[in-house]
């Protein structure tokens, strides 16, 4: 890498250059304890595994202005259920959460709906009340979202609520 003009050089020394080490490296293995040796493990109260998962919890905090809530639920609990989902829905997808994914997990559930029906609301309530503290409850409502839903674009899941809401969330 050259150096600018103003750093000192000293007229006689010689210039660097490259020298291949002496051996090559032999094959790496996970040795450590924290790394996968084969398949990422699946199971229960395992979630489902992707890059860059945190980032959802930036999306939502974005998206939660546009969370509707209707008497006697939290946002708390809209926001854990939704970030859930959002993470199951990038991870079918191999990549990391984007609001597509924040809005899609909106849409399902009828989050984004000034007026809900009443039997989305009923199975709502029952199903996320206590979401934001109870990590089982979010694996349940990620898990109920069938592939075929997952796979939805997100225009189409809007224009089919709410009359589509149990055939996309699996009730």
């Amino acid at each position: 890498m050259s150096a600018p003009r103003y750093a000192p050089v000293d007229p006689v020394a010689q210039p660097r250059t490259y020298r291949s080490p002496d051996h090559v490296p032999g094959r790496w293995t996970a040795g450590r304890k924290a790394e996968l040796d084969g398949v990422q493990p699946s199971g229960p109260r395992l979630g489902v595994q992707g890059p860059d998962q945190g980032y959802v919890l930036r999306l939502v905090r974005l998206a939660e202005p546009r969370i509707v809530l209707q008497p006697h639920e939290h946002l708390e609990d809209a926001s854990a259920g939704v970030a859930a989902i959002a993470l199951r829905r990038a991870s079918h997808y191999g990549r990391a959460p984007v609001m597509h994914d924040v809005d899609f997990a909106i849409a399902i559930w009828g989050w984004n709906l000034a007026e809900p029906p009443a039997d989305l609301l009923a199975r709502r309530r029952e199903m996320w009340e206590g979401a934001g503290h109870d990590y089982a409850m979010v694996r349940e409502l990620a898990a109920r979202v069938g592939e075929v839903g997952l796979g939805m674009p997100v225009a189409k899941v809007a224009e089919s609520m709410p009359a589509a809401w149990m055939a996309l969330t699996g009730c």
